[in-house]
């Protein structure tokens, strides 16, 4: 079986779409709890987070702790 880098898989199917696109996708795959395509939600995430600076870094950590608190 052949070894597939999922990251670059994900990253490879997003990469001819446009903003609305990947919206849609990102919506569609919340809306209906798709397991699997959570983790190119995860994939999307880090890339996010990799470009993002402390400040924005620290933004996301309180937003995800306060939702989690709330579930």
């Amino acid at each position: 079986m052949e070894n597939i880098d999922i990251r670059k898989y994900i990253i490879n199917n997003f990469k001819d779409d446009n903003e609305e696109k990947i919206r849609d996708s990102i919506e569609t795959t919340i809306k209906f709890k798709d397991e699997d395509a959570l983790i190119g939600l995860g994939v999307l995430f880090e890339l996010v987070w990799e470009k993002s600076n402390e400040v924005e870094k620290n933004n996301y950590i309180k937003i995800i702790s306060e939702c989690i608190k709330n579930s």
